[in-house]
């Protein structure tokens, strides 16, 4: 499969934009997934804790991206569990 993309590419060098692009759009797609997987709290790998988002913190940033929030400023309004 390899070899028959490189062989298009060197027939075709005008393709080489849009393999490097697809490939680094599947890359940053596996990525992305992956820290969804790893590091995300509604993602529970562990049967011992079902509930993994009891444990953070108010304070503690999850999202990837966050506009306005200081969440370092952020102080907790409900019970422990």
């Amino acid at each position: 499969m390899l070899r028959q993309i490189l062989s298009q590419a060197k027939k075709h060098p005008s393709l080489i934009p849009l393999f490097v692009f697809i490939g680094a759009g599947g890359t940053g797609a596996m990525l992305y997934v992956t820290r969804l997987a790893l590091f995300n709290p509604d993602v529970c790998w562990d049967r011992k804790n079902p509930e993994p988002w009891n444990k953070l913190g108010p304070n503690e940033q999850y999202k990837f991206y966050s506009v306005n929030v200081d969440y370092s400023k952020l102080k907790k309004e409900g019970p422990d569990f």
